[in-house]
């Protein structure tokens, strides 16, 4: 049986097709070309007759069968589909538990080390994913999913710099979640935070064009805010471990961070993934990973067919 796998993230999606264990290679499309997920989709599958079945993984809460895109608005709605597009069963599901199964195939060159010497055999797994927005997860062996909210909790300070512009994005947006820091808005923020905390007037920077420049050395400012989107990416890496029991390891995906992996191993990462007061000898041994392998949620969509 054929089965369509879709991975819609807030501004991408990547469609495949499935048959048994195998699938094919992955599309991309940008969804700004679309008025909405059917058309995406319509336009992926062309002339083709319409599979018989659909595994849709989507950035958002799933509530019977649909969910609505938090960074975009879209309404997903798996009976609307089928019916619209001729597929007979369509389930949604939220893109982190796709990702979430995913992660115990992932391996060798699938995975950039990001420290950590002993993963426990049979414990669980959890994932972070900064992109659009952020997403969290974790596998339970041998088979469960936990689907999670998480990018959304309360993120804490470590430094008075830190504290200084959560103070900033407090004023401007209320509640700063851990999203509001550590995602593509998340590295504007953090720029435009430490400007205002100096007292200075910059105009705002994409968050391509803050890496950018971090990565080449040319801008102090752009390279603070991508040294504590790291540091905070691993705080909360950290938090994940010790809420799940992940001594299974703890894995990084979305589309930000492969950019710059070295980057990453050798920024502050680590050192606060293990920063956990009495908590620090229990993480020093629990590996972490940056997902390297783009197709990693294709494989948990895979798995979630057959299950």
């Amino acid at each position: 049986m054929t089965t369509l796998l879709a991975d819609i993230g807030g501004t991408n999606a990547r469609f495949a097709l499935a048959e048994g264990d195998a699938h094919t290679p992955p599309v991309s499309v940008r969804l700004d070309a679309f008025p909405g997920i059917a058309a995406a989709i319509a336009a992926y599958l062309g002339d083709a007759a319409p599979p018989r079945a659909a595994v849709l993984a989507v950035a958002g809460p799933v509530e019977a069968n649909a969910v609505r895109l938090t960074n975009r608005g879209w309404l997903v709605d798996g009976a609307e589909l089928a019916a619209t597009l001729g597929i007979s069963r369509v389930r949604v599901v939220n893109d982190f538990a796709a990702l979430s199964r995913s992660l115990p195939q992932l391996r060798g060159a699938d995975l950039h080390p990001l420290g950590g010497s002993r993963a426990e055999p049979g414990a669980p797994l959890a994932v972070l994913g900064p992109g659009t927005g952020l997403g969290v997860g974790a596998f339970l062996p041998p088979d469960r999913v936990l689907v999670t909210e998480g990018g959304h909790a309360s993120v804490a300070a470590h430094t008075a710099r830190e504290a200084a512009v959560v103070e900033f994005l407090r004023g401007r947006h209320g509640h700063v979640s851990a999203e509001r820091l550590i995602s593509g808005q998340g590295i504007e923020n953090l720029h435009a935070g430490l400007a205002a905390v100096d007292g200075q007037a910059v105009a705002p920077l994409p968050a391509a064009e803050v890496t950018a420049r971090a990565l080449a050395g040319r801008d102090p400012r752009c390279a603070e805010a991508l040294d504590m989107f790291c540091a905070l990416l691993g705080s909360v890496a950290g938090d994940l471990a010790l809420l799940y029991g992940a001594r299974g390891g703890v894995f990084v995906g979305g589309g930000i961070c492969p950019r710059f992996p070295e980057f990453l191993a050798a920024s502050a990462f680590r050192a606060r993934f293990e920063a956990k007061g009495r908590l620090s000898g229990w993480l020093a041994p629990v590996p972490a990973w940056l997902i390297l392998r783009p197709d990693a949620a294709m494989l948990g969509l895979a798995a979630l067919a057959r299950d």
